[in-house]
């Protein structure tokens, strides 16, 4: 690419007496460790801020002409298209991840509570219903990562794509979201460990996990990452034994219960509470996936997202849905939706209310049920290590595109958002209120600040992704140009808007009738996030002058992000890779297809 391509592509004038403008440099890989330095000092230096290499593939803003005369969503893109962070994530880590954010409570402890509410054939027909929805939402995000992997994924497209003030309400209430659940997650952590010994103070279990999650966020990102791979192992590892055992429960295996079959969805039946209870299901579907977009998050840490971002989206999507309806459909064999214990918990531990606990007490096995508590104690360590990573990684994007203090911004030799990361660890002291008698109602109010931020995301990003393909066309190009094309394509998006509008439909029903009779305090518990939410876009808009709904297709940048690449030598490369697969097995081209 020439230099005037360059300038071209970036939208900003760029003084090239001596360096050209690469709208996406990968050059922070200075070294903390220097030749003859002792390892402590090492050590601190890693500390220090990030320092450019020299390089002519980068550019400071120093060397820029008017940088401060460009717009917002200009210095937003030019800030986003870089990174300090290192490139640390595989394919491995990235599948892990996601897997480690989205399987945790939601099919643990939470599935019970939706077996109760919609019964076992609503299980099933929610979370399917929802896992085509987040297909489409997964593919039209792989599609904008791969072509723009830039720090904060979403919340930046949001701002670039759509407008400032919905990205700056939408990046917000995301990053709020992973900052509460620090300290629910450690609270919830302590409570599990009540299933073995109420004696203990709670606030020292949460100091104990309070700091093996601190000393795995301070490690380089790889470490972390390594950490989420067993965590994860762990819990894929649960599902297929709980699986095994399941089939041998319902086929009458057990020393108690007998053979079980189909009984339970005769007696008590498939439906609890009628249409209403499907809706709560869909909810509850809705915010067990919750976690499958940090793929975006990671894009910038990502070593090759070409490769990489597509296979880990599809592949981790197949997973997830595999696993949440396989045990899911076990589960409502297992357990009756009117069982007392799936509401009740005498003890306030998950052990109590989990289904999986719940079934194998019912089968009359010893020490399983045991067994069963540390894995659910591990699924909430993982998430609660995620949430560090996650409120780390969107602060700092939120910096860099002008949407929160710049100090959040700062990162260190080792790649680390280090002054994001001690500030979501430093929220996460809150957690010390788990011997607090007022404990819930603290953490009821702080998630209603972020209840919605979930299904905020996946419209943002289908949202979009639409916006993109508009640009594309308004502005004579084509898909012909992408490296990856999303398999659903616009209509995929348009899918996800309708779906994820009817779950916040349905979610405003349940929450204002959590019975026959309206709850205030109940639907503020769950829509508070929803005012919020327009207090923050509002807010932004009156702060920066910004009377625009959308930003117009025709005035999009959609080049600046990309990697310094020839369009036209890619465009063959493409050509070539089609003809390839084509000639490919039938079996080969639907794997490469779907997965």
């Amino acid at each position: 690419m020439s230099d005037a391509d360059s300038k071209r592509a970036s939208g900003i004038t760029v003084n090239t007496s001596n360096n050209p403008i690469a709208p996406n440099n990968d050059v922070f890989t200075d070294s903390n460790e220097v030749p003859g330095s002792s390892r402590w000092q090492n050590f601190k230096n890693s500390f220090k801020e990030a320092l450019p290499e020299t390089s002519d593939s980068y550019i400071d803003k120093t060397e820029l002409k008017d940088y401060n005369e460009l717009t917002d969503v200009e210095k937003a893109a030019f800030n986003s298209s870089k990174t300090q962070m290192k490139k640390d994530l595989t394919f491995r880590h990235l599948m892990m991840i996601v897997i480690g954010g989205a399987l945790g409570t939601g099919l643990f402890v939470n599935s019970g509570g939706s077996l109760n509410k919609g019964g076992p054939a609503s299980l099933v027909i929610g979370w399917v219903i929802i896992a085509t929805m987040m297909f489409s939402t997964m593919v039209a995000l792989g599609e904008l990562c791969v072509t723009f992997p830039v720090t904060g994924g979403f919340t930046t497209y949001a701002t670039r794509f759509v407008d400032p003030s919905f990205g700056f309400a939408m990046g917000w209430n995301y990053a709020l979201q992973w900052l509460i659940l620090l300290p629910l997650e450690l609270v919830a952590a302590a409570i599990t460990i009540k299933y073995w010994n109420h004696t203990i103070d709670s606030d020292a279990w949460v100091a104990i996990f309070y700091v093996f999650i601190f000393v795995l966020n301070m490690l380089d990102v790889k470490y972390y990452a390594e950490s989420e791979v067993v965590l994860s192992l762990i819990k894929i590892i649960a599902a297929v034994g709980f699986f095994i055992l399941g089939i041998v429960l319902i086929c009458g295996g057990a020393p108690e219960g007998g053979y079980i079959g189909g009984k339970y969805w005769h007696d008590p039946g498939a439906f609890s509470h009628g249409f209403k209870g499907v809706c709560s299901v869909f909810v509850t579907a809705a915010f067990s996936f919750a976690g499958t977009e940090l793929i975006a998050v990671m894009g910038s840490e990502c070593s090759n997202p070409r490769e990489t971002i597509p296979k880990a989206a599809k592949q981790t999507f197949w997973l997830i849905t595999i696993i949440y309806v396989t045990m899911l459909t076990l589960i409502g064999c297992l357990v009756p939706y009117n069982d007392p214990r799936l509401l009740n918990s005498d003890n306030g531990d998950y052990a109590s209310i989990s289904p999986f606990v719940i079934a194998i007490q019912n089968g009359g096995i010893k020490g399983l049920p045991s067994l069963m508590n540390v894995i659910i104690l591990l699924a909430v360590l993982s998430v609660a290590n995620s949430s560090v990573y996650a409120s780390s990684r969107v602060f700092a994007s939120l910096a860099d595109i002008g949407h929160a203090p710049k100090f959040f911004s700062y990162i260190d030799r080792k790649g680390r958002p280090l002054v994001a990361t001690l500030f979501t660890l430093i929220f996460g002291l809150l957690s010390f209120i788990a011997s607090s008698d007022k404990q819930d109602e603290v953490f009821t109010w702080l998630s209603a600040l972020s209840g919605l931020s979930t299904i905020f995301a996946w419209l943002s990003i289908c949202i979009s992704h639409l916006r993109f393909r508009r640009a594309l066309y308004v502005q004579g190009r084509s898909t012909d140009e992408l490296t990856y094309v999303s398999q659903t394509g616009a209509w995929g998006s348009v899918y996800g808007i309708v779906l994820n509008v009817l779950v916040l439909m349905g979610q405003f029903w349940v929450a204002l009738f959590p019975t026959n009779k309206a709850d205030a305090k109940s639907f503020f518990e769950v829509f508070l996030s929803l005012a919020i939410f327009i207090v923050f876009y509002f807010g932004h808009k009156l702060w920066k002058r910004n009377w625009i709904l959308f930003i117009r297709a025709k005035d999009m940048d959609i080049d600046t992000g990309r990697k310094h690449i020839d369009m036209e030598l890619l465009k063959q490369e493409i050509i070539f890779e089609k003809q390839r697969l084509a000639n490919s097995p039938v079996y080969y081209r639907l794997y490469k297809y779907w997965c």
